[in-house]
């Protein structure tokens, strides 16, 4: 049976795509699908809003060194090392994964710009495991990225059954979501929609509408209170926001059915 459902979620920094990423892994554990969340964003902030406790050690997959060297072939930061480009990546998720509510969790990290090339050993292993999760794995995935599509390529971009774009009703995270559809565009990335966050009364819906320049819009969800508490109180949001939740579960159907 193919349960196979692969999802990156990106936006503008401050719209919620964190909060989403969560509720569509909670919306499609509920139906009894396997679900792996990837935090790549460099925030990290995936593992509060599907609920681990604070004290939870977790280390990016491109802190860990020693693991790094050891598939690679080569140290971080090392220059002129000669790289496994298909390092053995497919134990990892089981092996770094943390679980709770029916959701593991893969922290991934990202390589910081300055400190090494595309053919640095982490985005070697970056690379490599994203693959994997995409083209390989029977689950749904969903990857909760940072305001590009820095993470995905042409290799993987066809796996990817939808790319979306988290917007609030304002000009900069419309413009930010019709810079990236360019990005993905660039990697032949074509099935691109947008979830609208924060939606306080039919005006926002209209303005997210006329302002989407075709992109279609998966759903709206409501400006809630609830959902600033339970990231105050460092709670899951559909602990204090269950109508948020309800309408991610049309999404999720949505989803599901184009599948």
């Amino acid at each position: 049976m193919d349960n196979s459902i692969k999802l990156a979620v990106t936006g503008k920094g401050g719209v919620g795509k964190t909060t989403i990423a969560a509720l569509l892994c909670k919306a499609f554990s509920e139906k009894g699908y396997s679900v792996l969340a990837v935090d790549g964003d460099p925030s990290a902030n995936l593992s509060s809003a599907i609920g681990l406790p604070e004290d939870t050690i977790i280390t990016p997959l491109v802190d860990m060194k020693e693991l790094i060297e050891e598939r690679t072939g080569a140290a971080p930061g090392s220059m002129g090392s000669f790289l496994k480009l298909n390092p053995k990546v497919d134990d990892l998720p089981e092996k770094l994964c943390k679980e709770i509510n029916g959701i593991r969790l893969l922290v991934m990290g990202t390589v910081k710009k300055g400190g090494g090339g595309c053919m640095c050993p982490e985005n070697i292993i970056l690379k490599a495991l994203i693959q994997n999760l995409l083209l390989l794995r029977n689950e749904v995935v969903v990857m909760d990225m940072e305001a590009g599509v820095e993470h995905l390529g042409r290799a993987t971009a066809q796996a990817v059954d939808q790319l979306i774009v988290v917007v609030e009703p304002g000009k900069r995270s419309i413009e930010t979501a019709h810079r990236i559809k360019k990005l993905a565009d660039d990697i032949k990335l074509t099935r691109i929609s947008l979830i609208a966050n924060k939606i306080r009364d039919r005006n926002d819906e209209l303005f997210v509408q006329k302002n989407s320049n075709g992109l279609p819009v998966l759903g709206y969800i409501n400006f809630d209170q609830g959902i600033l508490k339970s990231d105050m109180e460092r709670l899951p949001p559909w602990e204090l926001s269950p109508q948020s939740l309800e309408k991610v579960r049309k999404i999720t159907e949505h989803i599901i059915n184009e599948k």
